[in-house]
């Protein structure tokens, strides 16, 4: 898709006093720490290890706490996904039983992006012949930043063409991005591309999620759901690791998208370290399950 159709569609503008405005009212609203919403966003988290040094060891321990988590947590529902490496998704599937939890899968050259569309398709083929049922795929960042948006949409729709009804989360890597309206032009991209979800970052480059991005892709997401009926969901992903930054996410979605999206359908939390935390404030008791 070109940039002439795109802005066609769309305004390419970003109201920057808006997304501050709305910034503000949800750090404000954050500080009023609600049990219930901590609880949709733990069952929005994607249980993520994406290290170096993960052993097929790790990951079925981590695979078999998420098993058991409701023997453990009985009032409390489950993360909603395990994220992994492709190689390490067979050993999420061995040993994963709770059916309500997905499997997700980093593929296509993750994190850098910087490989082959043959093999961006065949490593996210790969993840799902191996069981995953969602797929995190990262947008060539430097042909975005040459302004050859042509070949970034073409990379999504080709991966979502290959992989059918498979989930696809977009990752825009919205710290190497320059400003919120090359943040609102990838997302657009995305969306157009075929992605179901838009996500922030990797985690391991650049600055990680923030609220402005946060806020300037969910007006995106109002707004291509305006010209399509589609919904998309978001992704804020990397760096959050308290209740008070996740509530803020929560309170952005739900301003700017509505209560239809306080839910793992359309919202998800990248993160590896906010389960236990979030699950201390939750019950009250220091949590160290995950």
């Amino acid at each position: 898709m070109t940039m002439e159709k795109i802005s066609q569609k769309y305004s390419l503008s970003v109201d920057e006093e808006q997304i501050s405005a709305t910034v503000e009212t949800a750090k404000q609203l954050a500080k009023n720490i609600n049990p219930e919403a901590l609880k949709q966003c733990f069952n929005s988290i994607d249980l993520t290890a994406l290290n170096t040094t993960d052993t097929i060891s790790q990951i079925r321990q981590m695979t078999e706490k998420v098993s058991n988590f409701s023997n453990v947590y009985h009032d409390l529902p489950n993360v909603a996904a395990i994220c992994v490496y492709p190689a390490l998704v067979s050993t999420v599937r061995k040993n994963l039983s709770d059916k309500n939890v997905r499997i997700a899968s980093v593929t296509a050259g993750f994190p850098a992006s910087q490989t082959f569309i043959d093999v961006k398709i065949k490593e996210s083929l790969l993840a799902i012949e191996n069981g995953a049922d969602e797929i995190d795929i990262v947008i060539s960042v430097g042909r975005f930043l040459e302004k050859n948006y042509e070949f970034v949409y073409s990379e999504i729709e080709q991966i979502k063409q290959a992989v059918g009804d498979t989930h696809v989360k977009v990752i825009l890597e919205t710290g190497a991005l320059k400003d919120l309206q090359l943040i609102r032009i990838a997302s657009l991209l995305a969306m157009e591309g075929g992605a179901d979800f838009i996500k922030t970052s990797t985690g391991k480059f650049y600055d990680t999620a923030t609220p402005e991005a946060v806020c300037a892709m969910c007006m995106a997401i109002a707004d291509y759901k305006a010209q399509s009926g589609r919904n998309v969901g978001i992704k804020p992903s990397g760096g959050i690791s308290t209740a008070a930054e996740t509530l803020v996410y929560y309170n952005i979605l739900k301003s700017t998208l509505g209560e239809k999206w306080q839910n793992n359908k359309l919202f998800r939390i990248g993160a590896s370290r906010l389960a236990n935390n979030l699950l201390t404030d939750i019950t009250g008791l220091e949590a160290k399950y995950f």
